[in-house]
């Protein structure tokens, strides 16, 4: 299957020159080298809000030539866990195949993924991630799966899988977690709140991070693709992680009295 931009022109950009115009103005100037990462955390809002954070986050990253992007389903279609294997993704500066074996490999060692096309025919959280990805490295390939809520024993079923598959794979491969933090709250409580999602993270605790943001009710809406992240990177070996950068929507738009918030994490 190809499957063609839901999003372009919209969240960024649809013209291939005025999209590159765009990540030129937000991409931050060259500082510290890439680092190897095992994962990142990344928001997928429209660009003019989040495409900084994203942008800064990424470029501080290696992107080798495996990439999955985990996001939620914010549109309920589909499978669940819904894993894509084979075909292509069309963006406007080009097209992204996928990497049919390290998908195929996680698939098979998961209890829980299922291979299905329709849940990510509309979903806009992972595509946001690929032009940002593309700057970095242009011919990656992309393993993409999105996931509705669930529970601590899917989140470490899927990290498994994905660990055990990087590791058969005998190369490297980079895990992009996308999610927006506190959605629609005034900032200072955004901040608050978003504050604690983000110790958990900081702390590689992804028991804490599921059960915090349940607790506190923090509107965090991919939770569940960093849980499984947390849980892959743990699986590989991680041993830190770093607080890149975090923003509000009302840094762009001046409505601080519901914001949406942003956070850029890298984990090695």
């Amino acid at each position: 299957m190809t499957r063609r931009p839901a999003v372009a022109g919209m969240f960024y950009p649809a013209e291939p020159r005025q999209l590159n115009r765009m990540i030129d103005e937000i991409w931050p100037a060259p500082g510290l080298p890439p680092v190897k990462a095992l994962a990142v955390v990344s928001p997928h809002a429209g660009y003019v809000y989040s495409g900084r954070v994203a942008a800064r986050t990424l470029a501080r990253c290696q992107v080798p030539g495996s990439v999955i992007v985990l996001g939620p389903n914010h549109r309920g279609l589909g499978a669940p866990a819904a894993i894509m294997t084979e075909g292509s993704w069309l963006m406007p500066d080009g097209k992204i195949d996928l990497d049919q074996e390290l998908g195929e490999a996680i698939l098979a060692r998961s209890r829980i993924l299922e291979k299905d096309a329709l849940a990510h025919v509309q979903e806009h959280s992972l595509e946001v991630q690929l032009p940002f990805l593309s700057r970095v490295n242009p011919d990656f390939k992309l393993t993409p799966i999105v996931l509705a809520r669930s529970d601590l024993a899917v989140c470490q079923d899927i990290g498994s899988a994905m660990a055990q598959a990087i590791e058969a794979s005998g190369r490297p491969a980079l895990i992009v977690a996308s999610t927006d933090m506190t959605h629609y709250e005034p900032q200072e409580m955004a901040r608050l709140k978003d504050r604690q999602a983000i110790d958990r993270i900081l702390e590689l605790d992804p028991e804490g991070l599921y059960r915090v943001v349940t607790s506190q009710g923090i509107t965090m809406c991919g939770v569940i693709p960093t849980v499984c992240a947390l849980y892959a990177a743990l699986d590989l070996g991680a041993r830190q992680a770093e607080l890149i950068q975090y923003a509000t929507s009302g840094e762009t738009s001046g409505d601080y009295n519901q914001v949406v918030g942003y956070a850029g994490l890298i984990i090695t």
